[in-house]
């Protein structure tokens, strides 16, 4: 049942795809948007994980209770508290944005789950959550977590030119989706800039943070990168139309992925969801958010959605609208041909 703990390694969360998000401050509606996105569209089960401040786990509840049961039973929920198992909590707390710090724990907090798709609050599924599951099977022997690049392009990302720490690849790389084997991450001994021999991801966070911790500007994901700078060889890299952002369309379209397959995952940093200055960013978010959850997706998704990007085209990432359609388009077509199967199946009419 959903928001039962869930303390037995039953084979449901074995079968699950497990999905964790950090929700802070005000970012109540933001992360159930993401949840709702990702419930819309996905064919096997998720387990969702909500760490939350302690004001906003009713909310949490009351909300996703909320739901339809056609929805409620694709999904089961845990929600729990903001803790830091090593080091100054308070620290950790500051770091970058409220909260942010949390991902860097979910090795050590979520003992029984084996892989994790971690994402930032401002993330919208356009496509299954399965289809960013697969990756998980096509990490080599080392390979332990993967992400998709900062940047495209080294001359306008941030940290070829303003980095003071080490980071990994040409332009680092960003942590608002990260797909975790937390099996593996919890077994390796990582190399690091401290000491000779290796240490376990728990001994190592807390030193890392203390050692750059005055050149670190974007809190936990620098903490990443210069983990991954020292074990290059764990990070899978998974190209930029699963993690899409402003800078993929703002300076001009440099996400050749998107171009050719569509947005599959987006990902509205720097606030542009509540804000007008990428008006495509917040056209999807508002139709996503509105969307009565048992009605036709292409009346009440689509349509809404393709009139709403006729009103953003002379924006830079506007240009490009078949870019954010692309792949929501060919989703809802396989949910509502998924549906249409079954409920001829069920009704057993032609």
């Amino acid at each position: 049942k959903s928001g039962e703990q869930k303390h037995s390694k039953e084979p449901s969360s074995l079968q699950c795809m497990h999905l964790a998000v950090v929700a802070c401050g005000d970012r109540l509606e933001e992360t159930l948007i993401m949840l709702k996105s990702a419930v819309l569209f996905s064919n096997r089960r998720l387990c969702f994980h909500i760490f939350a401040e302690d004001s906003l786990k009713p909310e949490f509840e009351k909300k996703l209770k909320e739901w339809p049961s056609s929805y409620t039973k694709k999904f089961e929920y845990n929600i729990y508290p903001i803790t830091f198992s090593v080091g100054n909590a308070q620290e950790w707390k500051k770091l970058f944005k409220p909260c942010a710090a949390q991902r860097l724990f979910l090795p050590v907090i979520l003992k029984d789950v084996d892989s994790l798709l971690y994402v930032d609050t401002d993330v919208l599924f356009l496509r299954p959550i399965d289809d960013i599951w697969h990756i998980l099977k096509e990490f080599n022997s080392t390979q332990l977590a993967a992400m998709a690049p900062e940047h495209e392009i080294p001359k306008i990302g941030w940290y070829s030119r303003f980095a003071r720490h080490p980071y990994y690849g040409t332009t680092g790389v960003n942590s608002g989706v990260m797909l975790m084997n937390l099996t593996r991450i919890r077994n390796t001994q990582f190399k690091n800039s401290m000491i000779p021999s290796g240490l376990t991801w728990e001994e190592m966070l807390y030193p890392l943070f203390q050692k750059y911790k005055n050149y670190i500007t974007w809190g936990d994901q620098d903490l990443l990168n210069i983990i991954f700078y020292f074990n290059p060889e764990c990070l899978y890299v998974f190209p930029c139309q699963w993690n899409y952002r402003p800078d993929h369309c703002m300076y001009g379209s440099n996400c050749k992925g998107a171009e050719e397959e569509g947005v599959s995952i987006l990902h509205g940093n720097r606030g542009v969801y509540h804000d007008d200055k990428q008006p495509t960013f917040k056209a999807l978010y508002e139709v996503i958010r509105d969307f009565p959850f048992e009605d036709n997706l292409f009346q009440s998704l689509y349509y809404p959605l393709q009139s709403k990007f006729l009103d953003t085209v002379h924006t830079l990432c506007g240009r490009i609208p078949q870019v954010f359609l692309k792949q929501i388009e060919k989703t809802m077509k396989k949910v509502y041909e998924n549906r249409v199967i079954v409920y001829l199946g069920a009704n057993h009419r032609y």
